[in-house]
């Protein structure tokens, strides 16, 4: 099993296995679930992130997007901590390379808001 990679990213793009993405994803250990969006735009909740949830990831990268406007809400930290994934929240010009940096652990998920 290969783990993705994140190539670059600049704001509205996330290049992934060199190919583009211009809209939110999840990145999970085995695939990229692109087109990624929330129940409310700006605000993360357990529905949102239920295919982290159902892998069980060890980590989830939070790329809360340039301008850090993506919060999570309290009911999906809960939900993350009963199922012992722990969550890395930061603007996602730096949460792709901390994701970088985790991914040989293959226990790391990544959720990533593009834009603002």
């Amino acid at each position: 099993m290969r783990i993705p990679i994140i190539d670059s990213y600049q704001f509205g793009q996330v290049v992934i296995d060199g190919q583009v993405h211009n809209k939110d994803v999840i990145i999970l250990s085995d695939q990229v679930i692109s087109r990624w969006w929330r129940q409310e735009a700006h605000l993360l909740q357990s529905i949102d992130i239920d295919p982290v949830l159902q892998a069980k990831p060890s980590f989830l990268i939070v790329g809360q997007g340039a301008y850090g406007k993506l919060k999570i809400s309290d009911e999906a930290k809960k939900s993350l901590q009963a199922a012992n994934i722990q969550i890395i929240a930061q603007p996602t010009v730096e949460a792709w390379k901390t994701y970088n940096e985790m991914r040989e652990t293959g226990k790391i998920a990544a959720a990533l808001h593009l834009t603002c």
